[in-house]
């Protein structure tokens, strides 16, 4: 009889795939490294995902969800789209600082021909309402009109080099001006010519 599957082994092994993946790149790590450091046999992983691709794919799609939570937690729906595009952007900053294993390892799958566009699509949906937005702006003359991606590349270039440097300042008031000045500089880039 099969044993039952358990919710802890699971999430020990996608914890595991995230420190093993953040260190030594997604693809160079062995099934065996991450099964070692989850504490599991590497048997059990497969018990989980049918192989590493399935286990890359899901941790995507996981990582992306967490990250839209994040970023889409107490949405200011009645705030200005300035005020609202700084609400997104201070939540993926400090995401990406407080969680740098995470953060790479979405960084290191966004870019990868083996996660699949199923997954590419499922880690994409919960961000339709930033979609939305840049819609709404660009329909309304506020910001420029450029392409959804385009915009999109912008904010997280400008976005992960301020994460950088909000990380390295060494007190609240430096992470905080970092901040403001990595979103002043991203907004006066998109906003339209008045």
């Amino acid at each position: 009889m099969a044993r039952p599957r358990s919710e802890d082994k699971r999430n020990a092994i996608l914890d595991a795939a995230i420190a093993e993946f953040a260190s030594r790149g997604a693809w160079s790590t062995p099934t065996s490294a991450i099964s070692r450091a989850a504490g599991v046999a590497e048997g059990t992983l497969f018990t989980y995902f049918a192989n590493k691709e399935v286990l890359v794919n899901e941790l995507y799609r996981q990582l992306k969800t967490e990250l839209a939570e994040v970023m889409l937690e107490d949405w200011p729906e009645q705030a200005d789209p300035k005020t609202k595009y700084r609400h997104i952007w201070d939540r993926y900053v400090y995401w990406g600082v407080d969680n740098p294993e995470k953060f790479k390892v979405v960084s290191q799958l966004k870019v990868s021909d083996q996660v699949s566009e199923e997954s590419k699509a499922a880690g994409m949906a919960p961000f339709l309402r930033l979609e939305v937005l840049a819609r709404e702006c660009i329909s309304n003359g506020l910001i420029r009109d450029q392409p959804l991606p385009f915009l999109g590349a912008m904010l997280g270039a400008m976005a992960e080099t301020t994460m950088a440097f909000v990380a390295q300042a060494k007190s609240r008031k430096g992470r905080a001006g970092y901040c403001e000045a990595g979103f002043e500089t991203f907004w006066r880039g998109i906003v339209a010519d008045a």
